[in-house]
């Protein structure tokens, strides 16, 4: 397998997928969209499938089309909830860099709106605190690098991951 792609992990409102595009724009890779491949395997948006299925069902859902990716040269932005998907992150390991999107509880508070409405999977009662707080460890333990996105503009983002992952732009 190829390590040829970078991944981009993160909680939901990082900028993955912005990111990810200018990203991939910039090194001449392609991008794929974690979110959309689920989407687009389950015929309907992610709140729809959380609504439906639950989130057990919505994270296997999602872990078998992220296994499903394979990739060369390619920007791959994930869901916030893959993560705990150990297979599916085990899998991204192989196919590439993975780079954690930091930001702090009160950024991604900011940027987020809707939680429902953007399908973000969470249990009966809780905050974005403690989702963060959960899954901070996560992104922690699967990344080989992280880049504090903190107060950065998405141009300043991108220059800092190909920084780091040795192709600069």
């Amino acid at each position: 397998m190829n390590k040829n792609n970078i991944v981009l992990i993160g909680m939901p409102g990082a900028g993955k997928s912005t990111v990810g595009v200018v990203l991939a724009k910039k090194l001449g890779y392609a991008f794929v969209d974690a979110d959309l491949v689920l989407q687009e395997r389950e015929g309907r948006l992610l709140h729809e499938i959380i609504e439906e299925r639950g989130t057990e069902r919505f994270r296997a859902a999602e872990e078998a089309a992220n296994l499903s990716i394979e990739t060369d040269r390619t920007v791959i932005a994930t869901g916030g909830s893959a993560v705990y998907g150990g297979r599916a992150m085990a899998h991204f390991q192989k196919l590439g860099t993975v780079v954690y999107l930091r930001l702090s509880c009160e950024a991604i508070a900011d940027r987020l709106g809707d939680l429902n409405e953007r399908g973000v999977t969470m249990r009966e009662g809780q905050g974005i605190r403690e989702l963060y707080e959960e899954r901070v460890p996560l992104y922690e333990k699967y990344a080989d690098i992280a880049v504090d996105c903190e107060d950065l503009s998405i141009r300043e983002v991108v220059e800092r991951i190909a920084e780091k992952c040795g192709k600069p732009v």
